[in-house]
């Protein structure tokens, strides 16, 4: 894959490290950064070559949050606009909403999301504002000792972005995720693992070692529609109002599985060999 602000490599387990490359910019995010990362995820979820992503930053940052010295309106935002909440409901991906006022973040966040493949963010250094956000909506966060992470919207006036009033209440609670963004603090390693955002802390050395062994985990001898519907599952249930409707989408997810790979892996496990799984994430079904 050919881009200008990520680089792209797939090892022998299919394990993507997708790295964020601007590294004399500390990584900052601009609007082809967004464009670009948002076609990584698409093609993430179409690559059969793919089974899991590793993200992480080229250089000291992981992302140090929105370029703002690009010129014009650094979020790309049509300032004629005047968008309602009637117009996004109706018209979210027509002119002028598609492009001049849906937030890029939320567009990055959205393709992680729904990528199919398990995506664990390595932040090895400073991750602030959207550099924050983005790795919400990632499956796992290690960080290096040398991370720092700050929700920093408060300071210049703006909002939290990246559709991260979803992902962030669910991941450390309502009461912590809003003293984290009305504060605007920039946090520690030991602070966000206290709170449950990260798993785990590692030296800067032993960090992508480290979310590689952990993305292999998750993918040798593991069907890829299997952990698609896995993924899709949990996501789902995070936010049901009942179990009756997980038990609906598991239900779907249990009989596609059951006579897709499911019927390789049962015979594997009874002959005692390793299996061979052939179905893909393309090949998951939708579950609701």
């Amino acid at each position: 894959m050919d881009f200008e602000t990520l680089s792209w490599g797939v090892d022998e387990h299919g394990v993507l490290t997708l790295r964020l490359n601007r590294p004399d910019q500390l990584n900052s995010f601009n609007l082809t950064m967004a464009k670009e990362l948002e076609q990584a995820f698409v093609q993430v979820r179409d690559d059969n070559d793919v089974r899991a992503v590793v993200v992480t930053g080229a250089g000291r940052a992981f992302c140090a949050g929105m370029d703002l010295t690009a010129d014009g309106n650094v979020f790309g935002l049509d300032e004629t606009a005047a968008p309602t909440p009637e117009a996004l409901r109706d018209h979210l991906t027509e002119d002028p909403y598609q492009d001049g006022v849906r937030d890029t973040g939320g567009k990055v966040t959205l393709a992680i999301h729904a990528c199919d493949k398990p995506v664990i963010a390595a932040i090895n250094g400073p991750a602030v504002g959207i550099g924050a956000t983005m790795s919400l909506a990632m499956d796992i966060r290690l960080v290096s000792t040398a991370a720092r992470i700050g929700f920093v919207f408060g300071r210049l006036g703006i909002t939290p972005e990246a559709a991260s009033s979803f992902f962030l209440p669910r991941l450390v609670g309502l009461q912590t995720a809003l003293e984290w963004v009305y504060a605007a603090d920039i946090l520690s390693p030991q602070e966000v693992l206290a709170k449950g955002l990260v798993r785990s802390i590692h030296e800067p050395e032993d960090l992508l070692p480290t979310a590689h062994s952990l993305a292999a985990s998750f993918v040798k001898d593991r069907s890829s529609a299997a952990l698609a519907l896995t993924r899709r599952l949990m996501y789902a249930g995070a936010g049901a109002g009942h179990p009756i409707e997980a038990h609906r989408r598991d239900s779907l997810a249990m009989w596609h599985s059951s006579i897709g790979d499911g019927k390789e892996g049962v015979a594997a496990f009874l002959e005692k060999r390793r299996p061979v799984f052939t179905r893909n994430a393309a090949d998951a079904p939708a579950i609701e």
